[in-house]
C-alpha cells in the first residue's frame, strides 16, 4: 500500500485516506483503535463492544418457536376472517 502524509488541523483531525478506509473495512461513525510503539502509532479498527458481550449472559427463558407463533396467529385470522371462533 502506499504511504502519503496528511495535515493535522488544528483541532488535532487528520482524514484518513480512502485507500486505507477500504483496507480496513472503516465506514463512517465506526471506532478506531490507536496503539503506540516507540514513535508510531498503529491505527486498528475498534472491536465491536457489542458483539464482544454476545452471548455472555444466557437467556432467562428458551426462544420461542417462531413457527408455531406464525402459525398460531394466522390460524386466528382465518377463524376471525370466517366468523368461527375456537
Amino acid at each position: 500500500m502506499q504511504s502519503g502524509e496528511r495535515r493535522l488541523t488544528q483541532k488535532g483531525q487528520v482524514t484518513i485516506p480512502a485507500a486505507v478506509r477500504a483496507k480496513l473495512g472503516l465506514r463512517p461513525h465506526d471506532k478506531v483503535a490507536f496503539e503506540i510503539s516507540g514513535d508510531v502509532a498503529i491505527l486498528r479498527r475498534a472491536p465491536s463492544m457489542l458483539l464482544e458481550g454476545f452471548g455472555s449472559v444466557p437467556p432467562m427463558t428458551q426462544p420461542e418457536d417462531w413457527r408455531s407463533v406464525r402459525e398460531d396467529f394466522e390460524q386466528g385470522v382465518a377463524d376471525e376472517v370466517t366468523g368461527e371462533t375456537p
